[in-house]
């Protein structure tokens, strides 16, 4: 456990265990954090992560600082973290300083300029942030704003939305949800017994195919079994 302590130089192994253990450790603090910090970046979330990549990044790189110190420091940071969150849900004045209010842009066709120069965005960025939502043309937007993670919410107006079966008063088709039964080769034993079906079933309904050969296949809400990719005698995949 040398290659955890302050050292003149480290060999090759040494500087891979601290990696692996580095890695691991990273890997055990990111859960711990949940998932808010990894889908977006909101304004504490890209402190923290911005903090912790320069305290475990180095001694990664030098070897005359241990990891002891690190892994306390990023310990003591993500209780920090986790304890800011709590609070920012139990006062008020918190939750709006660390997750401001989204900013309004656009209202009824007509862009803001003071809000786009308070959240610094140049138009050229707010129009392909509305080419993205399939929108060309401003006046076309009813409603966008900049929302804290970084993202442009865009609603247009009623009368250049896509039209809906309810707008027509026509019956829509119930929700069916379509997933992998099959991935890369692996069958989803847990779709298979959320469904209540078991490995001969699924055998059954991929007949011709050779479930060994199945590369992807779904199964929708009902119970259809669709293959999408095989591997041929080779074993490489074929659609």
């Amino acid at each position: 456990m040398d290659f955890f302590k302050s050292q003149e130089s480290l060999t090759a192994l040494e500087w891979i265990m601290r990696s692996v253990v580095g890695f691991v450790f990273l890997i055990f603090a990111a859960k711990m954090m949940g998932q808010r910090s990894i889908s977006q970046l909101r304004f504490l979330d890209f402190i923290i992560a911005l903090t912790l990549g320069n305290i475990i990044a180095h001694p990664l790189s030098d070897e005359r600082l241990g990891l002891t110190g690190s892994m306390i420091t990023t310990v003591s940071l993500v209780m920090l973290y986790i304890l800011a969150i709590w609070l920012s849900l139990k006062v008020p004045k918190l939750k709006q300083f660390f997750d401001p209010a989204a900013v309004p842009l656009i209202r009824n066709g007509a862009l803001d300029y003071r809000n786009l120069a308070k959240v610094k965005l140049p138009i050229e960025f707010l129009y392909a942030e509305l080419r993205k939502s399939n929108v060309e043309d401003i006046a076309k937007v009813d409603y966008a704003a900049w929302e804290p993670g970084g993202m442009l919410s865009v609603f247009v107006k009623p009368e250049y939305r896509p039209v809906t079966p309810t707008d027509l008063k026509l019956p829509a088709p119930p929700f069916n949800l379509t997933r992998p039964i099959i991935a890369d080769g692996h069958i989803e034993h847990a779709l298979l017994r959320e469904i209540g079906k078991d490995r001969e079933w699924l055998e059954r309904e991929l007949r011709p195919h050779d479930v060994r050969r199945v590369v992807l296949a779904t199964v929708d809400g009902k119970l259809r079994v669709q293959v999408h990719a095989v591997r041929d005698g080779r074993g490489k995949p074929i659609a």
